[in-house]
């Protein structure tokens, strides 16, 4: 990634285009725009973006579609941003391959700090996988399959293990919950929600100072859960 990492914003809206154009480049990133799904299609194949800030609304496709057609040859993060709020949309456009998702109108802040999550993501898994993930409190040893919260280790079951590893190889990232149950206990199960609810709700009682209130495992309701670092 370059010193100015770049973003391709695939939206249809003028506004859109020059507000995020503006508040982007006086932050350092590096802009690309496109108000349709083919031209950002191929922009994204021309210039290889570090990010793509994509809208579903788009004149020629959707953008689930550009979600889905981008997943089959990269792995460049997408941020949507879109007017449609249900969580039906979401859940497809996460399903698809989106990284986050946030409905218009948005903070600035917000898109910020999820646009540095998805980079520092992005560079992690470019410089391979970590052996280790430290969060907070948390250090997570995928190696050892050990979990140590303030340098005390805690028991977990092999399946909260690798429940919890998942998450927090995704750091940032919104795992809806038909990926969460199909990586962990097969296609089988991705219609047992409650079930995955049971395992995370052990996990915070394990691993979060105060479960009722999470730092760490985090609900998106409707659609899935979010592992956050903490910061």
């Amino acid at each position: 990634m370059s010193a100015e990492p770049h973003i391709l914003v695939i939206d249809d809206e003028p506004q859109i285009l020059r507000a995020l154009r503006t508040i982007l480049t006086a932050k350092k990133f590096r802009i690309t725009t496109a108000s349709r799904g083919e031209e950002g299609l191929a922009l994204a194949a021309a210039t290889l973006p570090d990010l793509v800030i994509l809208d579903i609304g788009l004149p020629d496709m959707n953008g689930f579609t550009v979600c889905a057609r981008l997943r089959e040859w990269s792995n460049i993060p997408i941020i949507v941003l879109s007017v449609r709020e249900s969580e039906q949309d979401k859940v497809r456009a996460l399903d698809q391959g989106a990284d986050d998702y946030l409905v218009k109108p948005f903070g600035i802040e917000e898109l910020l700090a999820r646009i540095r999550v998805a980079l520092r993501h992005s560079a992690q898994s470019q410089t391979g996988q970590e052996t280790s993930i430290k969060a907070g409190d948390l250090v997570i040893d995928l190696a050892r399959h050990v979990v140590t919260r303030d340098g005390t280790e805690v028991k977990l079951t092999a399946t909260e293990f690798k429940l919890l590893a998942y998450l927090a190889q995704n750091p940032g990232r919104v795992l809806t919950h038909h990926s969460l149950l199909s990586k962990v206990w097969g296609v089988e199960y991705t219609d047992d929600v409650e079930y995955l609810r049971v395992y995370i709700s052990q996990l915070r009682k394990k691993l979060e100072k105060d479960p009722r209130h999470p730092r760490h495992l985090l609900s998106e309701p409707g659609v899935g859960y979010r592992f956050s670092e903490g910061d």
